[in-house]
Order: C-alpha cells, then structure tokens, then sequence
C-alpha cells in the first residue's frame, strides 16, 4: 500500500525551512514595522482621520498572510517565480514502500569509551524496524561502515541506495544519559523527525522505544497494535544486565575464539544480574555453539548451548533470535532436522533475519543438500546485501556442481563486496580466505595467494583460516600443501566431519595418500569429544 504523507510538527517546521518561508517572515516584519512607523508620525498630519492607521494595521495583518501564502506556493529563482509542487518530505520510494538506514550513534560521552554502548543503541532501534513488514531497512553490516565517518547524509544516503537516514548520538555518564536521534529526508537533507532526551541511565529501554516508534510513525501512514509490540527494543529491564550484554555482542561480532570468550564472559554477567534476559540467554548459547563449531567441542560446551538456548525460548518464544539460537544448537549437536524446524521457526517470526537463513544453509550443507544450502545461501545475501560470507560458500557450491559459468557470473559481484567489506574492515581473514576462493573460480590464482598469505599473517593457528587455506590450495591444485593446512587446522580446532564430507573443494585431495589418516584423526577426535560427554 503506496503510504500518503505525515504532516508532523517536526516535519513542517522542516517544510517551511526548505521553502524559504523564514527569511520571507523576518523580511516582511521589517518591512510591516517601517510601514507602521511612517504611518504612524504623518497620516494624522496630512490630514487623514484615525481610521486611516485601524485601516493601516488591518492591511498588513492581511498582507502578512497573503505573502505566506505566496511563500509557500512559489519559490523565487533566478529565472524568476517558480511553483512549489514539492510534498512534504516523506521519503517514499518508487516501489512505494519506504526506505532507511541506522548509523551508528556517536559517543559523545567525555571518555569516548561508550562506542559499544552507542552502536548497541542504534542496532537495537535498527532491529526493531526490521520487523515492520512496511519498511526496508539497511542491513547492520552495511550501515554501521559509517560508524567512523561523519559524512554527507545525502551521499550516505544514495550508497546504501535508502530514503532516509536515522543518525544520532549518545552522551553517557554514570548520572545521565543524553540521547539525540533525528530521521533525515536523504533527498534534501532536511529532518523529518528529531528529538533529544536527557534522563537517567535506566531509562534508555523507553527512550529506544521511542525512537523506533517516533521513526515508524514519521515513515509510515499507520501503525497497528501488532507493529507497535514489534516495535519493543528488548527485554530487559535492568540497565546492568543491558550494559553486559551489549558488550557481549561487540566482542561477539568479532568472530574469533579470544573475543568469543569475552563474549561468553559478558553475556554471563548479564543473566546473572537480569535472568529474565531472553536474547542474552540467546547470545550466551551462541558463544558456545561457535566454540563448538569452530574452536573446542567440550562437552560442557554443548550442554551450555542447549541449556541456554532452551532457556531463552522458555522465557521468550516469539522471539526469532531464540529459535534462530536454538538451531544453532541442534546444528553443532548434528540434530539436523530439529535444527531445520528451529530456523524455519525464526523465519516465520522474522523474515528478515539474516542468521536464520545462513545457519540453515549450513545445516543444509552439512547433511548434502547442497542445492538447498545454495538456495538459503542466496536467500541470506538477498537479505543483507553487503554480506559477503553466504555469497562465497553459494559460489563454491556452483562451483562443486560444475555450474562454472554461474559461478563466475556470481563471483564478480562476490569479489565486488568483499572489495568493499575489506576497505573497512583490512584484518577480516574471514573475507580473505572466501573471497580467495571466488577469486580462484575468476582465474585469478595468484591474487587468491596473496589474499591467503594476507591471512595467515594476521592469524596463522585458527582452524576457520587453515582449513579454508586448505581447501583454495586443493582446488588451486597444490594437494601436499593442502593437506599440510588441513592437518593443521585439526591440530588447532575442530574440522566437522560432515561437512569435509560434503565439501567438494576437498575432492581433489580424496585420493591422496594421507587423507584416509586425515580422516581417521578427525572422527577419534569426534569420538574422544563424545566419550567424555558420557
């Protein structure tokens, strides 16, 4: 439904700025004071009667309204009077479905140490719009890039191809809690929502509720009870609890085994101060399904991941991030079927959360469904465009297919965003080794090495990097320097054993000497691992 336009008090104060209304004000009661002056000392002497200044006042009172009038529907320009036919600014698309960014609030707290406070803030308000079926929202990964640059709304605007843009920033201190949020039109600049709040820390749940709804209400032309329940920024209800957990998913984003332990460690004190907190039980669960999956398979892991994640969709079924986790869980536990219900689940709840669609394409992958996986692949890089994870493994999938022609078509746009991921972010070996592998399906191998080398540099013992290495040298066609980075990816982690079962970049090794020995490590690891569980 194409949405008709608000007339907000923020957004007509707008109007009347853009359409030079203001200096049209101030001229005219210059110009009405002189007048009524000069009226005032020779009207009586020239004879004329008193009536003459009632009917004076009279005519600039009408005057000023007729010249608002006039202001508001014409513009003057240097080729003259010009009609001003532009609608109070809402920003609606062609499509006529409405548009936005979040940004990263800026810290403006006096250490300028509350950075993960203030992107906490902005993704939770970016989380809850998400969930409005009415508005498109800018992935996380591709708006928080300007977390650092204070740019030009407008070409911000058009680079994350949306309407309009929600900046703000956050002044914190262990009294107050300052927060200012403005919705900005990105086809002129001009605000279209805006408001401060200065109030004590606790209240920041109510203050990001705000927001969101004072944004939704500006965009769209009605909110529905259901809309108005979504638009709920979390959970909890204790500022401490928050606080940890908002630290947990700093350190959590961060994709490697120490910040994941830190991660764990955040998320721990925040269901120990709120436990009540559903999505920190979530993100409690994850630390320890990505250490499973990707570091050390404890035991006492895996319990830790399924306790938590049954416990945050105990305290909160309808939340999409808790069945999302819960997948998770039944994925490392190789509860396959389960898993795939779980993030179906998560879907229904939101679909357009991108961690439901990825971890079920892995889920997919692990069991040989490898033109499903490719599907969700796709489906997840649909909803968060700028990602560039989910576009590489679909890649290797059509390359294992024998799709080359495909693959390659899809690889020079892959290779385009982790380009651009990799301006941002230089030190992510992740986008380095799978963006190899794309590279490699271009015909550019001698890049793919140098990506590699890049990589290891930065982190030479993580098991995630050394079996990807692994994998680009078996296809580049290089097998004994394969196997030696597979072997050391055991050495230093956990390789799955269904998913090197499935992977088909490792097909050129199958027939290697040393690859039933690979093997065989790799399952006494999964039974030592299981044993101990017992």
């Amino acid at each position: 439904m194409k949405r008709r336009p608000r007339l907000s008090v923020t957004t007509l104060l707008a109007e009347l700025k853009r359409r030079r209304i203001y200096p049209v004000i101030a001229a005219y009661a210059v110009v009405a004071w002189i007048v009524l002056q000069v009226g005032e000392v020779t009207l009586e002497p020239l004879g004329f009667s008193s009536r003459a200044m009632t009917f004076l006042i009279f005519a600039v009172v009408v005057g000023f309204a007729l010249v608002l009038v006039l202001s508001w529907l014409f513009d003057l320009t240097p080729g003259g009077f010009v009609r001003d036919d532009g609608p109070v600014n809402q920003p609606v698309p062609a499509d006529g479905q409405p548009s936005i960014a979040v940004l990263p609030f800026v810290d403006m707290s006096a250490e300028r140490d509350q950075a993960y406070f203030c992107e906490g803030v902005a993704e939770e308000i970016l989380n809850a719009l998400t969930k409005l079926p009415d508005l498109k929202v800018a992935a996380r990964s591709a708006s928080f890039r300007y977390r650092e640059i204070a740019g030009d709304v407008k070409k911000i605007g058009r680079d994350l191809g949306v309407a309009a843009i929600v900046e703000g920033s956050v002044r914190k201190s262990a009294e107050r809690i300052r927060v200012s949020a403005q919705l900005v039109n990105v086809a002129d600049g001009y605000q279209l929502w805006a408001q401060t709040f200065d109030e004590v820390p606790k209240d920041i749940f109510a203050i990001q509720d705000e927001i969101a709804t004072g944004i939704a209400d500006s965009l769209l032309d009605e909110l529905t009870p259901k809309d108005r329940r979504a638009l709920k920024t979390t959970s909890s209800s204790d500022f401490s609890a928050y606080d940890y957990y908002l630290r947990g998913r700093k350190f959590f984003k961060r994709f490697n085994k120490s910040d994941m332990e830190f991660a764990r460690q955040m998320f721990r004190q925040a269901i120990r101060i709120d436990p009540a907190f559903a999505p920190a039980w979530a993100g409690y669960a994850d630390c320890h399904s990505f250490l499973i999956m990707y570091a050390d398979p404890k035991p006492d892991y895996l319990a830790e991941a399924n306790q938590a994640s049954c416990k945050a969709l105990e305290l909160d079924p309808h939340l999409a991030e808790a069945h999302a986790s819960r997948g998770l869980a039944f994925l490392v536990s190789e509860e396959f079927q389960q898993a795939e219900g779980e993030f179906e689940k998560a879907i229904d709840l939101n679909p357009k959360l991108f961690e439901a669609y990825y971890y079920y394409a892995r889920t997919r992958f692990h069991q040989g469904e490898l033109e499903s996986a490719a599907e969700l692949f796709r489906k997840a890089a649909d909803v968060d465009p700028s990602d560039y994870q989910s576009r590489c493994l679909r890649i290797q999938i059509l390359r294992g297919q024998g799709r080359i022609r495909q693959a390659r078509l899809e690889a020079k746009d892959a290779i385009a965003v982790v380009e651009k991921h990799l301006a941002w972010n230089p030190d992510d070996t992740r986008a380095l080794h799978l963006g190899a592998g794309s590279l490699i399906v271009l015909g550019d191998a001698e890049r793919a090495k140098r990506w590699l080398g890049r990589a290891l540099e930065i982190d030479p013992n993580d098991s995630v990097l050394l079996y990807n290495v692994a994998c680009n040298y078996a296809v580049i066609g290089e097998p004994d320097k394969a196997l030696d980075y597979l072997n050391a990816a055991v050495d230093h982690g956990m390789v799955s054993i269904s998913w090197i079962r499935n992977d088909t970049d490792i097909d050129p090794l199958r027939s290697h000497p040393g690859y039933a020995e690979l093997l065989a490590r790799i399952e006494a690891k999964d039974i030592a691992a299981s044993g101990s569980a017992g």
